[in-house]
């Protein structure tokens, strides 16, 4: 398994050269809802989320942050338009990958396609539990569970963004908040 990890390393470290490093201030929107996305970003320092609008309402659905890779999936393969926006919520550190360097990479590399599905694969079961969550779990229960699993964005991400991707206003959030 070590020995697995450190080929996967090396082989990553050979490509090292197709990402471009940038630092970024928070707020900076690296897609907008509707754009074809031409890059795919990992993070080195920072939280990013996504969101879409909703009748002029700012959804916030997911969140990401250090040693997460992050990309409008099916825009970015597909040339469609981004189904939501990508936005840095604290000053960011960023890697990115141009669509024309990620073929390259997957082409020239079996290692660095198999890790990349991998990780699809585990971001579709995330969406999977985040969807079934939604579907049968109280706004106090998605939170409670939201303490649990991920007490980090609690700690970094600001309060009407947690609401937002909880599903609920700020004042349902403080109430519930309250109540532990």
């Amino acid at each position: 398994m070590v020995k697995g990890r450190e080929q996967l390393n090396a082989e990553w470290e050979r490509f090292r050269h197709f990402f471009k490093r940038e630092e970024l201030p928070a707020k900076t929107i690296l897609l907008k809802e509707g754009q074809i996305s031409e890059r795919m970003f990992y993070i080195e320092k920072g939280c990013i989320r996504l969101s879409f609008n909703k009748d002029g309402k700012d959804i916030t659905f997911q969140f990401f942050f250090e040693g997460e890779g992050v990309s409008s999936a099916e825009s970015f393969r597909n040339e469609e338009p981004s189904l939501f926006s990508i936005e840095t919520i604290e000053p960011s550190i960023l890697h990115m990958l141009s669509k024309k360097d990620y073929f390259t990479m997957i082409e020239s590399s079996p290692l660095i396609k198999q890790d990349l599905e991998q990780q699809t694969f585990e971001r579709l079961m995330y969406y999977q539990k985040l969807f079934l969550s939604r579907i049968k779990n109280s706004p106090e229960e998605r939170y409670n569970e939201l303490v649990k699993q991920s007490p980090h964005i609690l700690q970094r991400v600001p309060q009407h963004y947690i609401a937002s991707f909880l599903g609920i206003t700020s004042v349902s959030l403080s109430r519930i908040r309250n109540r532990r």
